[in-house]
């Protein structure tokens, strides 16, 4: 039996040089946010608007929801150093994305009740305030959007000439400023929405749109929220059995100069775009569980690897 373990990485580097500029993104959209978030509150309270004291109440959840993703960065290179983290900080990243999600059901299930309360019970709207504070409002999320855009948009558009083994490595993004993003993105749509339905209640006499519109922007942040739900949890969960390098491993094993069969595969993340694996190995051949890692090593989002070869007689 063989054994051989290779460790390409240093997590305690890895933070400051990836995200400290995603986290001064992050502190100034909160400032930002937690500006417009008063703003819109004693707005709404000044014009007696329930739509602005509305919006001005998501907002401070988002406000909340992207202080969560600030922590979340500080906490990671905090402890960067720590020996406890086996694998480096990066989940607390994710776990950060995560829990800002949850916020964001539950965002959506607020307006989804505030909506249809307003549509049981509808008041009389200060048009021309609420517009302009609503106008306002956008302004200040499309601006923080464009802060914490992150790279996600173009991942993969400039390495389809490159090798297999090199593209798909550029498919995962920063979920927890993923997270902080689609917080702004939600709110910005919102906004659109909330204005669109002051305008037609203003000029059309249309006030159900307001409340209508309450509602199909709660649809859209439970959208998102599910969606992002889904992709950090896969994540917490070490669900990742299904990532393009898993078949890659296979097919490095099938091409090995010594006939080998896969015994135990364990494949998991452990950075933005990077894994750790442990393959098993049979064969009765001689085959070194070094050659087998510089096999392996060719696919540069491999960071650690464990490799057991053992002999059949």
């Amino acid at each position: 039996m063989a054994t051989q373990t290779s460790d390409r990485w240093q997590h305690s580097h890895q933070f400051h040089t990836s995200n400290l500029g995603a986290e001064r993104k992050t502190r100034l959209a909160v400032w930002l946010t937690a500006v417009m978030m008063v703003a819109e509150i004693t707005g709404g309270w000044f014009f007696n608007s329930m739509a602005l004291l509305a919006d001005g109440w998501h907002m401070s959840s988002h406000a909340l929801a992207l202080g969560l993703s600030l922590l979340a960065y500080a906490a990671a290179r905090r402890y960067a150093g720590d020996r406890r983290f086996a694998f480096g900080t990066w989940k607390i990243e994710i776990l950060g994305g995560y829990s800002s999600a949850l916020l964001l059901l539950g965002v959506a299930g607020l307006m989804a009740f505030q909506s249809v309360e307003r549509l049981l019970a509808p008041g009389p709207i200060h048009y021309d305030e609420a517009i302009f504070i609503a106008a306002v409002g956008l302004t200040v999320n499309l601006i923080c959007a464009w802060l914490l855009r992150d790279d996600h948009h173009h991942h993969d558009h400039h390495h389809h000439g490159h090798d297999h083994h090199h593209a798909h490595g550029h498919h995962h993004h920063d979920l927890n400023l993923r997270s902080a993003y689609l917080h702004v993105v939600a709110d910005a749509a919102t906004s659109v929405l909330a204005i669109v339905a002051l305008l037609a209640g203003k000029y059309w006499g249309a006030s159900w749109l307001d409340p209508v519109m309450g509602l199909v922007g709660a649809l859209l942040v439970a959208l998102w929220a599910r969606g992002l739900l889904r992709d950090t949890g896969r994540v917490l969960l070490d669900a990742e059995m299904d990532a393009p390098v898993v078949e890659e491993i296979r097919e490095v094993v099938a091409q090995l100069p010594v006939p080998a069969s896969i015994t135990d595969l364990h494949v998991w993340r452990v950075g933005k775009d990077q894994y750790a694996c442990i393959l098993g190995l049979a064969t009765q051949g001689v085959l070194s569980a070094d050659s087998v890692r510089q096999a392996l090593g060719v696919h540069d989002e491999l960071a650690h690897i464990t490799v057991e070869v053992n002999r059949l007689a």
